[in-house]
C-alpha cells in the first residue's frame, strides 16, 4: 500500500467548539491542507494551475469522525491514492493523532480546463505517476455511502 506522508499540522484554538474539541467543520481544513500537498506530489498544484490553467477541483467528500481531537494536538494527515482516470482522482486521507486515527476522508477530483470550462484529462505523465501510487487494495472503510439500517 502506497501511503503518502505529506501534511501535518497543529490544532488551532479558533477550530474548538463550545465542549473544547475540534468543531466538525475543521477537520476537513487539515485535510484541505493535505490535498494541496498532494497536488504538488504528482506536479498538478498551483504552479501547474498558472501555467496551464488546468485545476483540480473537488466535487465529492465522505468524512468519517472516529475520535475527538482535542488540544495540544498535531494532526498527521497520510494519503491513499484509490484510484485515477485520465480527468479523476479518487483519493483518501487518515488523520491521525498520536498515532490514532482520528478522522478519515474520502474525495473524488476531477480535472478541469478553467479556460475551456470543462472536465480535461491530465498529461499523460501525471496519469502515470497516480496510477503508480494507487494502492493495490481498498481500506475497507473506502467506498461506504450513508444510511439507516433497515433489516
Amino acid at each position: 500500500m502506497t501511503i503518502l506522508r505529506l501534511h501535518e499540522e497543529p490544532l488551532q484554538d479558533a477550530w474548538l467548539d463550545a465542549y473544547g474539541h475540534l468543531n466538525e467543520a475543521y477537520y476537513l481544513v487539515p485535510f484541505s491542507n493535505a490535498t494541496w500537498k498532494v497536488q504538488e506530489h504528482f506536479g498538478i498544484g498551483i504552479p501547474y494551475f498558472e501555467d496551464t490553467g488546468c485545476a483540480i477541483y473537488t466535487v465529492e467528500t465522505h468524512l468519517r469522525y472516529l475520535k475527538d481531537v482535542r488540544v495540544p494536538a498535531t494532526m498527521e494527515v497520510e494519503s491513499l491514492i484509490l484510484g485515477s482516470g485520465p480527468g479523476k482522482i479518487w483519493f483518501a486521507h487518515r488523520m491521525q493523532v498520536d498515532g490514532t486515527v482520528c478522522a478519515t476522508g474520502e474525495f473524488m477530483l476531477l480535472h478541469y480546463d478553467t479556460g475551456r470550462g470543462q472536465v480535461t484529462p491530465m498529461p499523460a505523465s501525471v496519469q502515470e505517476r497516480l496510477k503508480a501510487a494507487e494502492v493495490s487494495e481498498l481500506p475497507d472503510w473506502a467506498g461506504r455511502s450513508i444510511s439507516l439500517n433497515r433489516a
